[in-house]
């Protein structure tokens, strides 16, 4: 994967823009981030999963997919490694990232496997 697959893949997501946030693009749903690019430096990105499709995520790529350090990881913020990553997982992972943070009356008009 790169930046760029990264960032068509969050720009598909229903109603998702680019912003910027501490000098790294990420990608919001009616104003919330639920993905970053560039961090913690250039090659990486960040989802917004739940504690729980983190452990899941890592444990089906455990190169490409891992915990944020500290209380951010611990909630569910997981670090891409984008070189590793798969690109059907990582679908899979910017789909719940979106709908983690999407409001529920928009996530209910998109089916599971929008």
């Amino acid at each position: 994967m790169t930046a760029n697959d990264f960032r068509r893949l969050a720009l598909a997501q229903p109603e998702a823009i680019e912003k910027a946030h501490m000098d790294h693009p990420d990608f919001r749903v009616r104003g919330k981030i639920f993905a970053t690019l560039g961090h913690p430096e250039k090659g990486w990105g960040m989802l917004k999963l739940t504690p729980s499709s983190n452990i899941t995520s890592q444990k089906a790529e455990p190169e490409a997919l891992l915990p944020v350090k500290g209380a951010w990881g611990r909630r569910g913020a997981t670090s891409v490694n984008l070189k590793a990553a798969n690109k059907r997982t990582l679908v899979k992972a910017m789909r719940s990232a979106w709908r983690n943070t999407a409001p529920k009356r928009l996530t209910e008009q998109f089916p599971e496997d929008h």
